[in-house]
């Protein structure tokens, strides 16, 4: 997360994995190719945030609903950490609005390749599962394609402006997450693998 100042204005960058929240009148920037970003907001309270995840997973069923799939809960995570953050800084969740973007082929890849070339489906597939599920309205959605894009999300009037990156920027955009991509999946197999032997370590009862 990086704070520098925008016409006058505070302006946070995140990145991958992070989130911010705020009433202040600011501007919450990201750089996104297969990743989401999900802007909240409410306008009474005059709360609003941002976040920007990637749903990694070693495979996905296209048949099944990302929401409760393995890769939906960490999900579920990133949007209830953003949620929660903003109600403690006074947001009703009833009053909350959303635009959402990002979810990008962005190495151009055929499904069947890679599991990285599907993530950005996955990611759009998934927010807008959840967003139906909390009964929160998109009031705008730019996802899917094969472009990365920058967002701003301004606290003035809750406007969204996005630009898609140039060619030469996206490779390094898509590379850099597909690193995330890997290290998020070892990661959570690893996690697995503990939880498993913790539960199997529990289930050996000797008795005497």
């Amino acid at each position: 997360m990086r704070v520098s100042e925008e016409r006058g204005k505070k302006r946070v960058t995140i990145d991958q994995g992070e989130y911010y929240a705020t009433r202040g009148n600011e501007i919450i920037s990201t750089l996104l190719g297969s990743c989401v970003a999900c802007c909240l907001w409410d306008p009474v309270s005059r709360t609003m945030g941002m976040n920007h995840f990637l749903l990694a997973n070693r495979r996905f069923s296209k048949a099944m609903p990302v929401i409760v799939s393995e890769a939906g809960r960490y999900g579920i995570q990133a949007m209830e950490l953003l949620i929660n953050e903003m109600l403690k800084l006074g947001a009703n969740r009833y009053l909350l609005k959303a635009k959402v973007f990002g979810g990008g082929n962005v190495l151009n890849l055929p499904d069947n390749q890679t599991p990285f070339a599907a993530v950005g489906d996955i990611n759009g597939r998934f927010v807008r599962e959840f967003l139906d599920n909390e009964n929160i309205p998109i009031l705008a959605s730019n996802l899917g394609g094969t472009t990365g894009r920058v967002i701003h999300f301004d606290g003035d009037d809750f406007s969204v402006y996005m630009k898609r990156i140039a060619k030469a920027s996206q490779l390094s955009v898509a590379m850099e997450e597909k690193r995330y991509f890997e290290d998020q999946v070892r990661r959570r197999a690893r996690a697995e693998a503990e939880s498993k032997a913790h539960d199997d370590a529990d289930s050996n009862v000797h008795i005497w």
